[in-house]
């Protein structure tokens, strides 16, 4: 693992990024920025569509062919990788920058057991062959996979999906990466697995001291596990804080009406669940202003403007001009 000394690892600046579709440009992120400071977790949060997958993909620069990236810069301890060349990109993807993917039965080989898949991550590492199984036991061991040696000549299939996750977090982790991805890797689990997952990476997390970037949906895993929280919407960030603030002083609108439609919120019995009213706007004919202005029970003659960022407290931005109007007041 090299680190650098700065306080952030990865800093996202102005990032915008489009996909080529025949009705025309797909708008899917716009003027992204964000930090990843070391040896933090940072949850990235919002509906489906808003650009949560596309961010962890442009900073992995694993991009389908039609996508343009516009401007912007992803600083990673001090180097832009979007200037870098494919085989210097290489050299970060499984090293230095490691990710989990959200389905583990199709991110794991099926036609090659565990344990070579294991080993197969270990290529840059100048130990034996026999080391590199036994290092492998190991981190099968530290995810709590019982009888982790034999369990080395298993196959995916051979396991269950909550050990099958478990096995891509310790083939994420081997490397001892400086920044972690993980891509939504709770939700194919129940409930029960999910919540032991999410107690696993916090512990393997402190352990191994990587930043984390965590894409999720589910508002209380990132209450429980991360320290930081960027809220997207529609290509956009609508918010940015700690937990703390986020969840307890949420200064945009669709932050708040968020959380209002958590259920794991609700406090008393009901047959009918809080939800945001409207649709996501069209990427491809975005309107102007503000984004959410169309959904927004706050909109006002302002929010014709796009909003900036706005400080609403120490480390804690929203995109609302709310937060203008209150400062005037």
């Amino acid at each position: 693992m090299k680190t650098g000394t700065g306080k952030n690892l990865v800093e996202i600046r102005d990032l915008s990024l489009r996909f080529r579709t025949p009705r025309g440009p797909l708008n899917v992120l716009r003027n992204v920025s964000l930090d990843v400071p070391r040896g933090r977790i940072v949850g990235i949060v919002g509906e489906s569509g808003c650009g949560k997958s596309t961010l962890i993909s442009s900073v992995m620069r694993l991009l389908p062919g039609n996508a343009e990236i516009v401007g912007g810069a992803i600083n990673f301890d001090g180097r832009n990788i979007l200037r870098l060349s494919e085989s210097e990109m290489r050299g970060l993807r499984g090293g230095r920058i490691s990710m989990i993917f959200q389905d583990p039965m199709t991110s794991l080989n099926p036609v090659r057991s565990v344990g070579q898949q294991m080993i197969d991550v270990q290529h840059r590492e100048r130990r034996s062959a026999r080391e590199k199984r036994e290092r492998a036991a190991d981190m099968l061991a530290r995810v709590g996979i019982p009888d982790p040696v034999s369990r080395l000549d298993a196959y995916p299939h051979q396991f269950s999906g909550g050990m099958r996750q478990r096995i891509a977090i310790a083939m994420a982790l081997m490397v001892e990466p400086d920044l972690l991805i993980a891509d939504e890797p709770t939700t194919a689990l129940d409930a029960t697995l999910e919540v032991q997952i999410i107690g696993l990476l916090e512990r393997l997390q402190e352990d191994f001291g990587c930043s984390v970037m965590f894409v999720t949906h589910h508002l209380g895993v990132v209450a429980e596990l991360c320290d930081d929280v960027v809220v997207m919407y529609a290509g956009e960030v609508a918010e940015a804080g700690s937990v703390r603030d986020i969840f307890h002083r949420p200064a945009h609108p669709y932050t708040a009406m968020l959380l209002e439609a958590d259920p794991g919120r609700i406090s008393e019995r009901t047959r009918h669940l809080p939800t945001i009213p409207g649709e996501i706007p069209d990427l491809v004919n975005l309107p102007t202003g503000c984004v959410f202005r169309d959904r927004c029970p706050h909109a006002f003659s302002a929010c014709v403007e796009a909003p900036p960022l706005y400080p609403a407290a120490a480390g804690h931005v929203a995109a609302c001009h709310l937060l203008a109007s209150e400062t005037v007041a």
